[in-house]
């Protein structure tokens, strides 16, 4: 089975970790010829609203293991500029596919991260656990989770023909949701405490070996915050400072929205997804609410929501299907 990454057209097979490699190779005639759907809860959402730590709290009650569908987590480094979950926070769930690769080999293609995460959601399903898949690259989680998946068709352009069909996994499909005000402020505010938690100096360290980072990492130089700070590292000046996090800031918020509208585009095709309404949650932390405050409207309006749902899925209720 080829592992496709792209640094134009390269197979960077040797990225694979060693472990994952040798999943991928069993499970080839798995996934490609007759086999039993897994049973599969899949976390979408824009940045920001949460989804990690859903995946976490679903995963701890549920004996689940996360497999990470974010196109820029996926590399090793940028752990702060990323936004990669702290291991403490982590709580002791296995993660997959959570800043294993190396940068340096390329582009994690939709095809290659297909294959990548099909092995380790085999994988969990064979030592009897179930996978939950997290994250932001609406692309990756298509492609892994559509029957039919076509590295020339991009789904969210115009074409949704090449989006409709069976899933590929029994599904549980949990939309965690912001109002996009309530979400553009909380992003903000989020940029404000990376930079406080070391993200400009981990970029500087990052910027440090003077090659440009959209040559040297392909992939995780894409990442929001390596192109918006090129101009300040060679100028250094606080006003070239202020426009860098401008600019973080805004294409942040931009990412988000455009997360929403191809979340919204799987819907309009046919995934039947539930949406959990998590404003009140962010709205409690803008307010400087108590972390009890948080945590309640949490618990009511996504977790316990959340709950619910992956029980009956597990039960073979009230879940789609597919």
């Amino acid at each position: 089975m080829r592992i496709l990454f792209s640094r134009c057209t390269d197979t960077a097979r040797g990225l694979l970790p060693a472990l994952v490699r040798r999943s991928a190779a069993g499970v080839e005639g798995a996934h490609f010829g007759r086999r039993e759907k897994e049973s599969t809860v899949v976390i979408l959402g824009a940045t920001g609203t949460g989804k990690s730590k859903l995946s976490i709290d679903i995963a701890a009650l549920f004996s689940a293991e996360v497999v990470n569908a974010d196109k820029i987590q996926v590399y090793r480094g940028l752990d702060i500029t990323t936004n990669k979950m702290p291991m403490v926070d982590r709580r002791g769930v296995p993660h997959h596919l959570l800043g294993e690769l190396d940068p340096a080999e390329g582009v994690l293609t939709s095809t290659g991260f297909r294959s990548l995460a099909s092995a380790a959601v085999t994988g969990i399903a064979s030592r009897g656990r179930i996978p939950v898949v997290a994250g932001g690259s609406n692309s990756y989680i298509h492609a892994l989770m559509a029957e039919c998946c076509d590295e020339r068709v991009n789904p969210f352009d115009g074409a949704p023909a090449a989006t409709r069909g069976s899933l590929r996994y029994r599904s549980c499909l949990l939309w965690v949701d912001v109002e996009a005000s309530a979400l553009a402020e909380y992003l903000d505010r989020r940029v404000d405490e990376m930079l406080r938690a070391g993200m400009l100096e981990e970029l500087e360290r990052y910027f440090a070996t003077g090659e440009d980072p959209s040559e040297r990492h392909p992939g995780l130089g894409k990442a929001i915050g390596v192109p918006e700070f090129r101009e300040y590292f060679q100028q250094r000046t606080a006003a070239a400072y202020d426009e860098a996090v401008a600019k973080v800031k805004n294409n942040t918020r931009r990412l988000a929205k455009d997360q929403v509208r191809k979340i919204e585009q799987l819907g309009a095709i046919g995934w039947s997804l539930q949406r959990l309404d998590a404003t009140p949650v962010v709205a409690a932390r803008l307010a400087g609410c108590s972390r009890m405050a948080e945590a309640e409207a949490w618990e009511r309006d996504v977790m316990g929501p959340s709950f619910r749902s992956v029980e009956s899925f597990l039960r073979d209720a009230n879940c789609s299907t597919f």
